[in-house]
């Protein structure tokens, strides 16, 4: 099992905004105004603590180092920052990088776990909020641009049929 010695603190940083990132992911995908981006990162956060709690091998680890970042109120995704005109791109390269390091580094039922984690991830993001309709009427769960970059997280971290 890996741990975190295991990793540099660049690398380390990088998987710690993994999760965090791939709910931006579907933000980004299809903005859905101030209550709906609240609403798919409180998603993404559910994922991640029902982790920190429970989570066992490197995704608990990460989890929990998430968790004690928040508590200490430095961000999970520190210097991470996006370009609107790149940010799809730049998202799903974050998620790349995280991907090459588990494959690297963690042991093959880990970097599993991991990736599944993080499509875990942008698909809670994706399901917490309605796209379109009116007043909270209609609308889809997910909608065609969130599944597209849903796609795009899964095979971006090696993971199909996302």
């Amino acid at each position: 099992m890996s741990t975190k010695a295991d990793y540099t603190d660049e690398e380390w940083a990088t998987l710690r905004r993994a999760p965090l990132v791939a709910g931006l992911a579907i933000s980004i995908a299809d903005p859905s105004g101030p209550v709906g981006a609240v609403k798919e990162s409180m998603g993404s956060l559910k994922t991640i603590t029902g982790q920190a709690t429970g989570g066992e091998g490197l995704v608990g680890a990460v989890a929990a180092d998430i968790q004690a970042q928040a508590r200490e109120r430095h961000n999970p995704l520190g210097d991470f920052k996006v370009e609107a005109q790149r940010a799809g791109e730049q998202v799903l390269g974050e998620l790349r990088r995280a991907n090459e390091i588990v494959s690297a580094k963690a042991t093959p039922e880990e970097a599993t776990a991991f990736r599944t984690w993080l499509v875990s991830s942008a698909r809670a993001a994706a399901e917490a909020a309605k796209e379109g309709g009116f007043m909270g009427f209609g609308g889809e769960r997910v909608s065609e641009g969130e599944q597209r970059m849903l796609d795009e997280v899964g095979r971006a971290v090696g993971q199909t049929g996302a």
